[in-house]
């Protein structure tokens, strides 16, 4: 719903969710050492593994606000919990916007009981829509997946376009799902998907205050007593699962990212292990050289060279290959002979991939970046005012 935190006077700006049934819950935060209060409060509020709520709003982060922001963070969960007949710590909370900001908690605390009687199971798209700040579109999706005990669904919404890089990005994502997991498991499940999404996405190298992953798991499409644990078939199924959606929500994020105009997939593999793959790839992924160069359908080579060179990885330059939207541009330490206008017309799609094969190894990352752009400049140079 229109809070009034924002002051458009229409724009969504606060959103709640509800688990009908107890559930376990986990989360990962953002490694950025000044954090948000929602943060604080949810590391007390989660400390036994479970919530029924969340309470969200877009348009301020809470952030850097000292014990005002910590009371209005409580505030929040207190009102969500009065509302729906919950105890305080049943509640979690996130907040995005603008750092620095005293929250308008009068107005959300007169807004939050007018939210809990408008619940909907229908209501993921205005749950997704109250939580964007400059981002363009919505982020939702689901996925069911067929377990030995049954099948279930797992749904996520997200929302971030800029001050996107591990660990984690300017980002929010709650993902839901109606297995039974114990929290530890859940939590196991939840740190292992981000690594290889949320963790694997760059825009502009910035981290913020508040990034929050929450998952919940209620177990309501189970029979009573039935869980999905780790390191089992079932587990590993879910993980998957779980994978899936924050992949999809990792990449609909790099799509939106501010000004953006393409998707830049950057897939590394032979390295001798993945957390060196990785290392390459967000190397070049956070160049602005290179973004710039894919904005401008430069195919210059160059730069992703560089790139690969400074990243910290060691390599031998003589084995490494790179392909830009399938056109072997480098191989055996040289550049390769390929037709600049073909190659700079195949840039012009929305979707660009840059395949770098190390010859170090077997193992392999992918990382999601996009175009750096005019609009990129404009949009945070008029961030504020």
């Amino acid at each position: 719903m229109h809070a009034g935190i924002k002051s458009d006077g229409a724009s969504k700006d606060l959103s709640l969710v509800l688990s009908t049934v107890p559930a376990t819950a986990a989360a990962v935060y953002t490694k950025n050492l000044v954090q948000a209060a929602p943060i604080l409060v949810d590391r007390e509020h989660l400390q036994d593994g479970i919530a029924r709520a969340v309470i969200l709003n877009s348009g301020n982060a809470n952030a850097c606000t000292g014990e005002a922001g910590m009371e209005h963070a409580r505030r929040m969960c207190a009102a969500t919990a009065a509302a729906l007949g919950l105890v305080n710590s049943d509640v979690l909370v996130c907040s995005t916007g603008l750092i620095g900001a005293t929250l308008p908690i009068e107005k959300i605390e007169t807004g939050i009981p007018l939210l809990a009687g408008s619940l909907s199971q229908h209501g993921g798209m205005d749950a997704a829509l109250g939580i964007m700040t400059t981002d363009t579109i919505p982020k939702q999706c689901a996925v069911q997946v067929e377990l030995e005990v049954g099948q279930v669904t797992v749904g996520a919404i997200a929302k971030g376009a800029a001050m996107i890089a591990p660990n984690m990005a300017t980002m929010l994502a709650l993902v839901s799902t109606d297995a039974r997991v114990p929290g530890a498991d859940l939590q196991t499940m939840l740190s292992q998907a981000i690594q290889r999404t949320f963790n694997c996405i760059t825009v502009d190298g910035d981290m913020s205050t508040n990034d929050t992953v929450i998952a919940m798991a209620n177990g309501a499409a189970l029979a009573d007593g039935v869980q999905v644990v780790a390191d089992s078939t079932d587990g590993d199924k879910l993980g998957a699962a779980i994978e899936a959606v924050c992949s999809e929500m990792a990449k609909a994020i790099a799509r939106d990212a501010e000004g953006s105009t393409k998707l830049i997939t950057i897939e590394v593999s032979g390295a001798r292990a993945e957390s060196e793959a990785r290392q390459v790839g967000l190397s070049v992924a956070n160049s602005n050289l290179v973004k710039t160069a894919v904005f401008g359908c430069d195919p210059n080579w160059g730069r992703i060279l560089c790139a690969i060179g400074y990243a910290g990885v060691d390599l031998d330059p003589e084995r490494v290959q790179v392909q830009l939207c399938g056109t072997l541009i480098y191989a055996n330490g040289v550049g390769t002979a390929f037709d600049e206008a073909t190659l700079s017309a195949a840039m012009q799609a929305a979707d660009i991939p840059i395949h770098i094969d190390l010859g170090s190894g077997s193992e392999s990352a992918q990382i999601f970046t996009c175009d750096l752009t005019y609009d990129y400049v404009r949009l945070n140079a008029e961030y504020k005012t």
